[in-house]
C-alpha cells in the first residue's frame, strides 16, 4: 500500500469515527432533554425497555384516572376500568403479577411527554392513533383495543335530541379537553357545517363535565364511550342528557401507546393484547386457562399461546406461561370488556368492537 493510500485510509477511519461520535452526542442530547433517568439512557444505548421493566419489577402505566369505565379510582382507591385492566395484562405477561403496576394518572397534555421522558412505560389512556402522533410526535401504537368515535352531548331541556346534528350548534358554547383530537375535530366539523361555536377547553374532563352540569357549557364532546360513561354516572335526577349525532363525527381507534423504535417492548405489549383476543376466540378464559396445556380439547395454537409445545413467549424474553398468566389473572378480551363496559351500557354486539367473526373489527394475527 502506498503512503498516499495509507493516509486516505486513515482519514476515512477518522471521518467515520467522527460521524459515530456526533450521532451518539445527538442521541444523548435528545434523551437528556426528555429525561435524565438511567432507565431511559439504558434503553437509548440498545437495551429494550422490557429488560428495564423486568429489573424494576413494576410496570409504570399511564392512564387517565378520570375516564369512566376505562380508568377511575374505586371507593377503595384501586384503579379500575378497561384501560386499567390492560395495564394489568401487560404486567401479568412481563412480570407474572397483574398487580405489579404503578398507575400514573395523566392529563391529555401530559401523556406524550410522560412516555418521552420515561416516566411511564406504556400509555393505556384512551389515546387515538393518528398520523401525526405516529410520526411527528414520536409515538408507536399497539393494536386497537376499542374502536370509538367522537360524539356530542347536550340536554334535552335545551332542545337537543338524538337526531340533532353539528348544524344545530350555531352559537353554542362547547367544552372539551385541551390537547386532544376532539378539540380539532369539532372545529373542523363546525366549519364544514357552516356554524360558529364558542369552544372552551380544559385539562381535566371532570372540569368539563362539572361546567356542563352547572350550565357553563351548552354541549360537551369527546369519544362516544366517554359520554356514555358520564351520562351513566353523573346525569342529575330529573335531567335527560342526549348523545348525538348517531354516526360519530370522527374515527377514534384507541389502544396502547409507547415510545418509538423498541421492537422488543412493542412485541410484548402487542401480543399481550392479541393473546386476550385469541383466547376469547377459542373459549379460553380466566376459569380454564390453567388447564389448556396438555388438554386435547384445545388446538395447537391454544397450546402454544398458553405455554405448551411450540410456545414462542420465551423467544420474546417472557416466561413460557406469560399469556396464561394474563388470562388467568386478568381475563380474555370479552371478560375485560364485559366487566368494565357493559355496566355503563357499552355492549359489543353490533358494534365495531365485536369479534371479526361477529361482524366487528376485533381481530388478531395467528400465534404461530
Amino acid at each position: 500500500m502506498t503512503q498516499k493510500s495509507k493516509l486516505i485510509k486513515l482519514l476515512a477511519v477518522l471521518f467515520a469515527f467522527t460521524l459515530v461520535t456526533a450521532a451518539c452526542g445527538g442521541d444523548d442530547s435528545d434523551d437528556s432533554s426528555a429525561s435524565s433517568s438511567d432507565e431511559v439512557t439504558l434503553t437509548a444505548e440498545g437495551g429494550s425497555l422490557l429488560e428495564t421493566v423486568q429489573e424494576r419489577g413494576t410496570l409504570n402505566c399511564g392512564v387517565s384516572g378520570a375516564a369512566v369505565a376505562f380508568s377511575t379510582l374505586d371507593p377503595e382507591g384501586r384503579m379500575v376500568g378497561f384501560d386499567a385492566d390492560f395495564c394489568r395484562a401487560v404486567a401479568a405477561a412481563v412480570l407474572g403479577d397483574a398487580d405489579a403496576v404503578n398507575f400514573v394518572s395523566l392529563t391529555a397534555a401530559e401523556r406524550f411527554t410522560a412516555v418521552q421522558s420515561g416516566d411511564v412505560d406504556v400509555l393505556m389512556r384512551n389515546t387515538t392513533w393518528t398520523q401525526s402522533r405516529d410520526t411527528d410526535v414520536g409515538m408507536d401504537f399497539g393494536p386497537t383495543t376499542y374502536y370509538d368515535g367522537q360524539q356530542l352531548m347536550g340536554k334535552a331541556a335545551d332542545g337537543f335530541s338524538g337526531s340533532s346534528t353539528v348544524g344545530d350548534l350555531d352559537g353554542a358554547t362547547i367544552c372539551t379537553n385541551a390537547g386532544t383530537t376532539t378539540e380539532k375535530n369539532i372545529g373542523d366539523a363546525a366549519e364544514a357545517a357552516g356554524v360558529t361555536i364558542n369552544l372552551q377547553t380544559y385539562e381535566d374532563f371532570d372540569i368539563v363535565t362539572d361546567n356542563f352540569i352547572a350550565g357553563a357549557c351548552d354541549i360537551i364532546t369527546t369519544d362516544g364511550s366517554g359520554l356514555v360513561g358520564r351520562k351513566a354516572q353523573q346525569q342529575p335526577e330529573g335531567e335527560e342528557w342526549v348523545i348525538f349525532p348517531g354516526a360519530p363525527i370522527s374515527k377514534e381507534p384507541l389502544g396502547p401507546t409507547y415510545g418509538q423504535n423498541d421492537s422488543g417492548w412493542a412485541d410484548v405489549v402487542n401480543w399481550t393484547v392479541y393473546a386476550t383476543i385469541i383466547a376469547d376466540e377459542k373459549g379460553i378464559n380466566s376459569g380454564n386457562a390453567s388447564g389448556v396445556v396438555g388438554n386435547d380439547a384445545y388446538d395447537a395454537e391454544a397450546q402454544r399461546l398458553m405455554g405448551g409445545e411450540g410456545e414462542l413467549q420465551t423467544l420474546m424474553g417472557l416466561s413460557a406461561d406469560a399469556f396464561q398468566n394474563v388470562i388467568t389473572q386478568v381475563g380474555n378480551y370479552d371478560e375485560i370488556y364485559s366487566r368494565n363496559l357493559n355496566p355503563v351500557g357499552l355492549n359489543r354486539a353490533g358494534s365495531s368492537n365485536a369479534g371479526w367473526t361477529d361482524g366487528g373489527l376485533i381481530y388478531a394475527p395467528p400465534a404461530r
